[in-house]
């Protein structure tokens, strides 16, 4: 028989134990047969209506010590109103109806005052409180028509990620708040894989899962003692003898080469098939940059985790930059390996996945790389580089018209992520390249072609649709598949003198395509453009879309980021001032380094420009002033594309040329300038496409 002693040990250690409170149906219950409103109850403990309204439907729970005296009240009411009796009298205020609406930014304000509640039995002793969530809402309502939600896979109910405040709140994906307990980073870490629900499926059914993503304003990493600032500017990372990196690696932690910078990712060996990783995004550090996350940095968390939610869900969870993380998408989509059967063994293993680029990286061929490259650098060679890049040309001044000057305005239109529509059904190789000399050319294999173009005809009028400069060539050059099929479909004899093909092919991109696709589409539509638009409903659309809402805004400049970025990181050069020719750089060791792919989508996206000003020039006769990238300006007589893009006598677009549209592709106003501009901006040799818009672009080349 148990001792007094023992007895007493076990209840004390029951009283210990954190505080019990009763099903959320029944905490509801005993305030309204106490006759008591939600808002005199978040009055009493110093809360929020809407608090007591997720007590009371299960989604989040007090901590202490608000948790001790809402016991303490619940104690009190169930002493007077037991489940099986009636309550003594009608409720002082009618009890509320179920309130959908969501909470405000305020949920942490108390409520106007009233009469405190009468006090009830003492509770239990308090004790520590678990992770709890609460719903809030950005400061405006969503004006998409698609919300970003929690993913439906029962490991992750909170979603892909979440965006820290100072004061313990993490606000995720749907308006959805967790109050995280952490006070370091290595307990933010633990929090997030134990305890915050956090994370998204793979994307691919031979993929991984996506790690959860904590991004931490400036109170938080305040908090957890980061800097304001980095001071390494170049190598954007803590120093290794920083507190907090040394506190990560005491407890058993890993840094990936990047070390603890704007995107540090903590980790430790999977357990099985159990990742053990967690992604934190540093937002005072710049980890969200304003050219691809516009207007972010002055955004509330809450309406930072929409922006962050949203695009994790139509594109992927951030990882890193817009560039990155449309890298990192690639392999999502096209994981490199797959689970096979050994035949000798029996046992399941990691083999090669099909369509995509394997696990090792791959040696360009001679030239697809660049001079600096260990394979070229130590062979010696001296036959030429591969320069497919964006169109920079401006048309001679002299080669104007008196009817062109005199027409009143010059009118940008620019191609909606014109290298997402090259990537598009785009054969790229698989397998490294073979050297052939004399081959036959055929449209259908890629690879790099050495041919002689000079003597191929275009009008002066139009750029040559074979160097990024727009001029002639002037002998035998190195070019990628589509350069070469569009000289032989002007019909002109194509006979390359060698060529480096690949064997194994594959439309690799066309996951990536499809998802960003429907991301950019879906997004223009949330903000009012759609496809069904008119022309002139289309560009009237356009003129406003940015004022919708800017957390859409965001996201959608983050999508076109991604694509640009994505396909400029096929070809990263070596960086850093220490930095000699012929040694191995971090971006070529990985397969993901692959310049000839970054060539074919460039060849692609500036044959499908230039196929567009040939038939604009055939079907209307005017002739572009000037071509940057994606943006191209014609003369116009009057303010509107309208007045000059070619449409049929049914009023539909001419197929062919420059069409109005919201998908990639199609073409938007850029801007409109006088045409007496335009041609002060030639004479003094710049491009009118760069500054057509307002400020000064930059060649978007996809770096």
């Amino acid at each position: 028989m148990a001792s007094e002693e023992e007895l007493f040990a076990n209840i004390d250690a029951l009283l210990e134990e954190e505080p019990q409170l009763p099903p959320p149906s029944e905490r509801a219950r005993l305030r309204e047969a106490a006759g008591i409103t939600q808002a005199r109850l978040a009055n009493a403990l110093k809360t929020t209506t809407q608090s007591v309204k997720n007590y009371e439907n299960g989604r989040s729970e007090p901590k202490s010590p608000r948790l001790e005296a809402y016991q303490r009240l619940l104690n009190g009411w169930a002493a007077k109103y037991p489940a099986h009796s009636a309550p003594a009298a009608a409720p002082r205020h009618p009890a509320p109806q179920p309130h959908t609406a969501p909470a405000t930014p305020e949920t942490k304000t108390a409520a106007p005052a009233e009469a405190p509640l009468a006090a009830a039995p003492a509770p239990a002793a308090p004790a520590p409180q678990p992770t709890a969530a609460r719903p809030a809402t950005p400061a405006r309502p969503p004006a998409a028509k698609r919300t970003a939600k929690p993913p439906a896979d029962p490991r992750f109910p909170h979603g892909p990620l979440a965006v820290l405040d100072g004061d313990g709140s993490a606000y995720g994906v749907d308006g959805l708040v967790l109050d995280c307990p952490a006070t370091t980073v290595v307990e933010l870490v633990e929090w997030t894989l134990h305890e915050s629900g956090l994370g998204a499926p793979k994307l691919h059914r031979h993929g991984k899962d996506a790690d959860p993503l904590i991004a931490l304003t400036a109170t938080a990493a305040a908090k957890f003692g980061l800097p304001e600032r980095l001071e390494d500017r170049r190598g954007l990372r803590l120093e290794e003898d920083h507190p907090v990196v040394k506190q990560i690696i005491k407890a058993k932690w890993k840094l990936t080469q990047r070390g603890f910078g704007p995107w540090a990712r903590i980790y430790r060996k999977a357990q099985g098939t159990q990742r053990q990783c967690v992604q934190l995004a540093i937002l005072p550090w710049d980890a969200l940059d304003e050219r691809s996350w516009p207007g972010v940095s002055d955004m509330d968390p809450a309406d930072t985790a929409r922006v962050l939610g949203l695009y994790a869900q139509r594109v992927t969870t951030p990882r890193g930059s817009t560039a990155v993380s449309g890298l990192e998408l690639m392999t999502e989509l096209r994981p490199p390996t797959r689970p096979v059967r050994d035949e000798t063994s029996g046992n399941w293993i990691s083999g090669h996945n099909p369509g995509s680029l394997g696990t090792e990286p791959m040696d360009p061929a001679p030239p697809e790389g660049q001079p600096e490259h260990p394979a070229v650098f130590h062979s010696g060679w001296q036959g030429g580089f591969l320069h497919e890049e964006a169109y920079q040309w401006v048309r001679p001044v002299d080669l104007l018209s008196d009817e062109e000057c005199h027409l009143p305005y010059a009118i940008g239109l620019d191609l909606n992520t014109a290298f997402l529509a090259a990537a598009a059904r785009l054969t790229v190789g698989l397998s490294a390249p073979d050297h052939f000399h004399a081959p036959a050319f055929s449209p259908k294999i890629p690879g790099s072609w050495l041919v002689d173009l000079s003597h191929v005809e275009i009008d002066p009028r139009l750029p040559s649709p074979f160097t990024p400069s727009g001029e002639r060539p002037t002998g035998p050059a190195w070019y990628q598949t589509h350069t070469v099929a569009y000289a032989q479909e002007l019909g002109y004899n194509v006979a390359p003198l060698e060529a480096y093909l690949r064997r194994e092919t594959g439309a690799y991109l066309d996951p990536w395509h499809d998802r960003l696709k429907a991301a950019y589409v879906d997004t223009l539509a949330d903000l009012g453009v759609t496809k069904d638009l008119t022309d002139v409903e289309f560009l009237a659309a356009m003129e406003r879309h940015k004022d919708i809402d800017p957390v859409l805004t965001a996201v959608l400049a983050a999508i076109k980021g991604t694509v640009k970025g994505g396909i400029g990181k096929l070809f990263q050069n070596p960086q850093g001032r220490n930095y000699k020719p012929g040694d191995p750089w971090p971006a070529m060791q990985r397969p993901t380094w692959r310049p000839d792919i970054r060539a074919a989508v460039i060849s692609k996206a500036r044959v499908n420009m230039h196929r567009k000003l040939y038939k604009m020039a055939d079907m209307t006769g005017l002739y572009p002033l000037a071509v940057l990238s994606d943006c191209v300006v014609y003369p116009s007589p009057g303010p509107s594309p309208l007045d000059f893009l070619p449409y049929a006598a049914s009023g539909k677009p001419q197929p062919g040329g420059f069409r109005l549209g919201p998908t990639p592709g199609l073409a938007k106003l850029e801007g409109v300038r006088t045409m007496l501009w335009a041609v002060d901006v030639m004479e003094q040799g710049d491009n009118p496409a760069s500054l057509i818009k307002g400020g000064n672009a930059v060649l978007d080349d996809g770096e």
